[in-house]
């Protein structure tokens, strides 16, 4: 059954608990930007220098995560260390783990090509080799945003997301006391060429499918910005199926080969959005958990969403979903512990989940591997609260 965005959802489970806001070849785009309905314009910055900062190479931290390598051959994952500066290469298998220092409070990252990586922190965005495994520059943000901090609520990069033609990085930078702002670097000149502001702790950022448009998923704004990176322009999209209040928001994104966002909340619904018009769709989940990070399954058929348990109108506990993109046919299986965010296996058999949770500090230092065939978990541990988590393609 199909919901508009202007329905009452009188189908749906009815909101138990309603609490206040908390946390939970292109041509080069040039440097000012813009935002409508507003119609806001940031001042024309100087394009800020790429701070080359080379680092020592790797070193190896052992954990012990009684392996089950038949499970995860051959696979490295990319993880970042919120409460640190560094983020790691990790063997899921064997628990070895390489540490890369990168700038603090590491929050999310980004692959890009010809063996190119891209981190946002508080400091800046860390351009990695990975397959040197080294920083390469730690490019400034045009934003000021203070002095390096850690928490849920620290200034600096969240979101991040590359062009399909890997020219561009975009990064979502808050900055404290409500704003936030797009960012775009350029991959070749590692340098900030433009921004545009858009709503409120962007927690993720992904691009259209051929790389024409960004969108800002607005978490503390209850909106997705769309954004032309090339004109510096945006549009506020409504994405607020259950309302403006409490943990009713969005939180992470994925585009499926149609185009659409896939945005889910609360275990209750699955926001599909047209960023084109504007409008979106609202399909039933039965969850009943405060959902987190999202991905595709390589082949693009599932979607793992990522439930950290009861918060404001979900109720139930910590699980994982897998939901069918066409049918929306749900699996659901049951977690032991809160976690962040969501990876795939090359073939979609296993979901790496982080335990580094945003909201009220409330994760802890591991990960949990989910076969979604057997739907079985195995828990190993990982310092300084790991929060996002990319498989490394190449």
């Amino acid at each position: 059954m199909i919901f508009t965005n202007k329905t009452l959802f009188a189908r749906l489970t009815p909101l138990t608990l309603f609490l206040v806001l908390v946390g939970c070849s292109s041509p080069q785009p040039s440097a000012v930007g813009s935002i409508t309905p507003t119609k806001t314009s940031m001042p024309s910055p100087t394009a800020a220098a790429a701070a080359a900062a080379q680092t020592p190479a790797p070193s190896s931290l052992p954990v012990t995560p009684n392996p089950s390598p038949s499970a995860t051959t051959a696979t490295t994952l990319m993880v970042t260390h919120s409460k640190s500066d560094y983020m790691s290469f990790l063997d899921p298998a064997s628990g070895k783990m390489e540490k890369l220092v990168v700038g603090k409070a590491p929050f999310a990252i980004a692959e890009g090509r010809n063996h190119r990586a891209y981190v946002s922190t508080a400091e800046g965005v860390a351009v990695i080799d990975t397959k040197l495994r080294t920083r390469l520059a730690l490019v400034p943000y045009q934003a000021n945003v203070g002095k390096p901090n850690f928490g849920e609520y620290r200034s600096g990069g969240m979101g991040i997301a590359v062009s399909p033609d890997g020219k561009f990085a975009y990064i979502g930078v808050y900055l404290s006391g409500g704003k936030s702002q797009l960012e775009i670097l350029d991959t070749e000149k590692l340098t900030m060429t433009g921004r545009v502001p858009v709503g409120v702790r962007p927690f993720d950022v992904v691009t259209s499918l051929d790389g024409r448009e960004v969108y800002s998923i607005d978490h503390d704004g209850y909106t997705v910005t769309a954004v032309d990176p090339f004109a510096l322009k945006g549009r506020t999209l409504e994405a607020a199926p259950f309302g403006k209040g409490g943990f009713e928001k969005p939180h992470y994104a994925a585009v499926r080969s149609d185009g659409r966002l896939l945005l889910p909340y609360q275990g209750r619904g699955l926001v599909v959005l047209d960023p084109k018009s504007g409008n979106y769709t609202t399909e039933p989940l039965t969850g009943n958990t405060h959902q987190e990070g999202v991905t595709l399954t390589p082949d693009g058929t599932q979607l793992l969403i990522v439930g950290i348990g009861s918060a404001g109108s979900a109720t139930g506990k910590p699980n994982l979903t897998v939901l069918d993109v066409n049918t929306y046919a749900e699996k659901i299986l049951p977690l032991s512990r809160m976690h962040q965010m969501v990876a795939s296996s090359a073939d979609g058999r296993y979901a790496y989940l982080t335990g580094g949770v945003t909201y009220a500090d409330t994760g802890w230092n591991g990960m949990t591997v989910v076969d979604l065939s057997a739907g079985t978990t195995r828990e190993f541990e990982l310092p300084d609260y790991p929060l996002d988590v990319q498989l490394l393609t190449k």
